[in-house]
């Protein structure tokens, strides 16, 4: 059975908005603390500034943010986990003496972000960087808390290195296992238990020495540059959904779902996904789930009326970009509280999926198909699904895919639907996909 890894060396203590102590680590650091954003000359590829322990990215295209060092670090389980988190984030900045040189969204003080998929679940985490180095819209810049003064885009980073030889093992949920779930899934589905649940499978990698996460960030990032490259305590991936973007009044959502493969249709694959009514009706309910959940915030809310195609290396999606104005100030882990699992990764209705999850899974999906990214003090930020990804524990990986379930679903077209999303992550790990 997998076992989230324990990260040592924090001393827990009581966070601001009053929480249970064993809720909240939090490093030691002078009060009031001191953070500083300031314009610098290009620094050339951010991932290449990531040292390797407990490295952290938010990247797409080049842009975006990575950060390292810890200076606090918030931990909560539970339906109340984020709003815990913001209300902790909220707590931690509004202590904070901030001179921000740009005042642009990622700037100031940032928490990296990733959030379990399950209520029950522990590891979800907020965590605050020393130094974070971002570029956006042609400029970049350097967030630092006090520290020693030595800028951090000099510091040298390690070598990458490499995990060597791999060989793959079962994980909790076997692909035998898998395929009967997705026929029991249909089953309830055919009977009017419910209308869709997104099942998932594991799949670990076992590397001769200790896998380093920017070896696998950096192929992910290579091959997969349209999507948002992260990694955060420990989980590295690509994912090409955004669960939510804030900026200021404005909420947008790129959501993704029917999926087809290279070998799974004819020579225009995309036409055929567009015609295909089983990923046409599961792309709606993954729309349907994220408009009704963000509507109540929303002043305004443009759906598109039909999906476009999303093409990537190993498959292509239905996607459909949301936009909406807010109304009601809502900050990006309250608006990620209502929102997630959202029918992309959940199901439809969402409480009936959740219950099939659990009861055909049997496994801790811990933070994938979770919420991952980042916020900043304002409380703006992104937020992705945690999807293509890996969790890493020493030289072991542990590997996800999920594909969602409906009605007319094949378990064994959906098994190699999961194998063709596997082909991201098993790719950047043996090294196929850099240079």
């Amino acid at each position: 059975m997998w076992r989230r890894p324990h990260l040592p060396g924090r001393a827990r203590t009581t966070a601001p908005s009053g929480l249970p102590s064993d809720d909240v680590t939090v490093a030691p650091s002078p009060s009031p603390l001191r953070v500083r954003t300031r314009a610098v000359d290009d620094v050339g590829r951010l991932l290449d500034l990531l040292p390797d322990d407990r490295p952290l990215s938010w990247v797409r295209d080049g842009e975006g943010l990575v950060g390292w060092g810890e200076v606090a670090r918030f931990t909560g389980t539970g339906a109340g986990r984020f709003a815990e988190a913001d209300a902790w984030w909220r707590s931690f900045t509004a202590r904070l003496d901030v001179r921000d040189d740009l005042q642009l969204p990622g700037t100031g003080a940032v928490a990296f972000a990733s959030f379990t998929f399950a209520d029950r679940s522990a590891g979800s985490v907020l965590v605050v960087p020393r130094v974070v180095v971002g570029r956006r819209d042609g400029h970049t810049w350097i967030t630092e808390f006090a520290g020693d003064g030595v800028p951090a885009a000099m510091r040298r980073a390690m070598p990458v290195r490499a995990g060597g030889a791999l060989h793959y093992d079962d994980g909790d949920m076997t692909v035998a296992r898998y395929r009967r779930a997705v026929a029991e899934a249909v089953a309830r589905m055919q009977a009017g238990e419910l209308d869709k649940a997104a099942l998932a499978h594991d799949l670990l990698a076992v590397a001769d020495e200790p896998l380093d996460p920017r070896f696998l960030l950096a192929g992910l990032a290579h091959h997969y540059p349209t999507c948002w490259a992260y990694c955060v305590d420990g989980l590295v991936g690509a994912t090409p959904e955004l669960l939510l973007r804030r900026e200021g009044d404005t909420v947008s959502s790129r959501v993704l779902a029917g999926t087809i493969w290279p070998g799974n249709g004819g020579d225009d694959i995309g036409a055929e996904l567009m015609a295909s009514g089983k990923d046409q009706r599961e792309h709606a309910f993954a729309v349907d789930s994220l408009a009704a959940t963000l509507r109540p915030h929303c002043a305004t809310l443009d759906v598109p009326a039909e999906p476009s195609i999303l093409a990537l290396h190993n498959v292509s999606h239905l996607s459909s970009d949301v936009r909406g104005t807010l109304r009601d100030g809502s900050s990006l882990l309250t608006l990620a509280a209502d929102v997630h699992p959202t029918a992309a990764v959940g199901g439809t209705p969402r409480t009936a999926a959740l219950r099939v999850i659990a009861e055909l899974e049997r496994m801790d999906r811990g933070r994938y198909a979770g919420p991952v990214g980042w916020v900043d003090a304002a409380g703006d930020g992104e937020l992705g699904i945690a999807l293509r990804c890996a969790q890493l524990d020493g030289n072991t990986a542990r590997l996800f895919a999920g594909c969602g379930i409906v009605a007319d679903s094949d378990p064994d077209t959906e098994v190699r639907e999961a194998a063709a999303k596997l082909v991201a992550v098993r790719e950047a790990l043996e090294g196929s996909v850099t240079g």
